[in-house]
């Protein structure tokens, strides 16, 4: 299995309420490939934003029924990675990278 670059696992920060509120706990709420393991979110995380990561916790969400104008459809699922960083370090997500 080849290695795949940091920009191929993760996709894109998550900027919500909740995600504010998580990062007062020093956690950060990324987007992610579905087929991205723990550790290479990790080594993404950390080889990107040069930080130190405590933990990763990923959350699958079942995609959506959406109906419009009489369409069924359905949402794809999207994967998410909860990132506990360790203490002193931070990641500003709402500046570009």
């Amino acid at each position: 299995m080849s290695k795949r670059s940091a920009y191929d696992v993760i996709v894109s920060p998550v900027i919500t309420e909740k995600a504010t509120l998580a990062s007062e706990h020093n956690q950060v709420i990324f987007k992610v490939k579905p087929d991205a393991t723990k550790t290479e979110i990790k080594d993404a995380i950390e080889s990107l934003f040069k930080v130190k990561v405590k933990a990763v916790n990923t959350i699958v969400r079942k995609g959506k029924k959406r109906a419009f104008r009489g369409i069924i459809a359905v949402l794809s699922d999207t994967k998410r990675a909860v990132v506990t960083l360790e203490d002193g370090h931070s990641i500003d997500v709402t500046t570009g990278l």
